[in-house]
């Protein structure tokens, strides 16, 4: 059985790999906890040379890597060539950074060894980064991992993990394909001492229900519906540039995009004003084409998703001022909405769409409650200048940002509060969740 894997932008084959059946599945587990024996078994310092050697091995094919992961897709050609770049970059750096984090620390009887086979289940808006961010680590911690890529987007996948492996022992890295039952065997097996996951809440629940059968260890980051509050003391011309190129990056297909703006009364008809003309300029095309800024939606339930988000609206009272159709069966016009409302789909659940939506508050009590007021908790913003610290040490998210995006610097984690994570990576702390903690005295 072969999984095909099609150009977003025109629907044309793009390749096709071999859909791991239950007993390949089951095979690959087993050879990767045989590796992980001798894998462990290399000092610490030694795996992170091997790793940090491995991902700049990849430097001199960033451009093929790009244009496959543009072509399958569907992002911008300096998008994809910035992620390649960036998740070659990534794992060198996050290989030295957790060699130091699970090494013995001086006067402390506390260990971090491996774990054993890790799985690693990665999305298809980010399907270098998001999995390097995961693989690493655990590769650093003397675990084996078998990978397995969003069905959307393998072929990159692929590619990357078989440049990899030119520089890595054999079957200390392995990929799979296929969909959520690949994805239910490797969870399901008892010889998966970790699962490693970025997708959907629904889907996140489920590995933790499967997971739960082993006990096996989670580290999840599970999607949402960043909030930004803009403050009557806002500087409106970083603000609206903010609002919607964040809302716009990717397509709006990023898991801490904007997706819902709370902007105070007095200063909304300004700064929806800049929002329009900034988000007008934007156009929409395939990756290749200089001229355009947005690339496709992922696939058609991708689209009917952001089209009934944006028809939910209208049809509850929301104002049209930008866009709101779908192109080409594959693209959806930068759209600006106002008028979002509570009882609104795009309100209370994650579009993952082009849209600035938007909706004007009196007080800032108001705006909090409604920015709280959700399962998710991934990332927030708060845009203005003598209340800013204030509002955001009452939002409830795991990474806040105060005119600026959410997400740290530095040696930060990456953390979604309430439904939107559990666990945590990046960062000494987050490094450590991929190693069992031993107190030998």
């Amino acid at each position: 059985m072969k999984l095909k894997s099609y150009d977003p932008s025109n629907g044309e084959l793009l390749g096709d790999l071999e859909y791991s059946s239950n007993e390949n599945t089951k095979r690959i587990i087993e050879k990767a906890k045989i590796a992980q024996k001798q894998w462990k078994s290399i000092p610490l310092q030694e795996r992170v040379q091997i790793i940090d050697k491995a991902f700049k091995s990849l430097i001199p094919h960033q451009e093929e890597l790009a244009v496959l992961l543009c072509k399958e897709m569907g992002k911008k050609h300096n998008r994809g060539l910035s992620e390649v770049r960036g998740s070659i970059f990534s794992g060198a750096h996050y290989a030295k950074e957790a060699g130091i984090a699970l090494s013995p620390q001086p006067n402390s009887s506390i260990e971090f060894r491996p774990l054993g086979v890790c799985a690693v289940i990665s999305p298809w808006n980010y399907p270098l980064a998001m999995a390097v961010n995961l693989i690493t680590p655990a590769l650093v911690a003397g675990n084996t991992v078998v990978f397995k890529p969003s069905e959307e987007t393998p072929l990159i996948a692929d590619k990357f993990v078989a440049l990899l492996n030119s520089a890595l022992p054999d079957n200390v890295l392995n990929i799979l394909h296929g969909d959520g039952l690949v994805g239910s065997t490797i969870v399901d097996s008892p010889d998966i001492n970790l699962v490693a996951f970025t997708g959907s809440l629904e889907v996140g629940k489920k590995i933790m229900a499967s997971a739960s059968n082993n006990l096996t260890r989670l580290v999840m980051e599970l999607g949402g519906n960043d909030p930004m509050i803009v403050l009557d003391d806002a500087n409106l011309d970083a603000a609206a540039q903010f609002a919607v190129a964040s809302s716009f990056e990717n397509s709006g297909q990023m898991c801490t995009s904007t997706e819902r703006v709370y902007v105070q009364s007095k200063v909304a008809h300004e700064f929806i004003a800049k929002v329009k003309a900034i988000a007008s300029q934007y156009k929409i095309g395939p990756w290749h084409d200089e001229n355009t800024h947005l690339g496709p939606i992922i696939n058609e339930r991708q689209l009917s998703k952001i089209d009934s988000h944006v028809k939910d609206a209208l049809s509850k009272g929301a104002n049209l001022l930008l866009g709101g159709r779908i192109l080409d069966g594959r693209y959806y016009e930068p759209t600006v909405i106002t008028g979002m409302k509570s009882d609104m789909q795009m309100e209370s659940n994650e579009t993952f769409g082009p849209i600035v939506a938007i909706s004007e508050f009196e007080s800032i009590e108001e705006a909090i409650s409604r920015a709280n007021n959700s399962i998710y908790g991934l990332g927030a913003v708060v845009f203005g200048q003598a209340n800013a610290r204030a509002v955001a040490n009452q939002l409830e998210a795991g990474m806040i940002g105060i005119n600026k995006g959410p997400g740290g610097s530095g040696d930060s984690p990456w953390v979604g509060a309430k439904q939107s994570g559990y666990g945590f990576h990046g960062s000494q702390e987050g490094h450590r969740l991929f190693a069992q903690v031993t107190v030998v005295e």
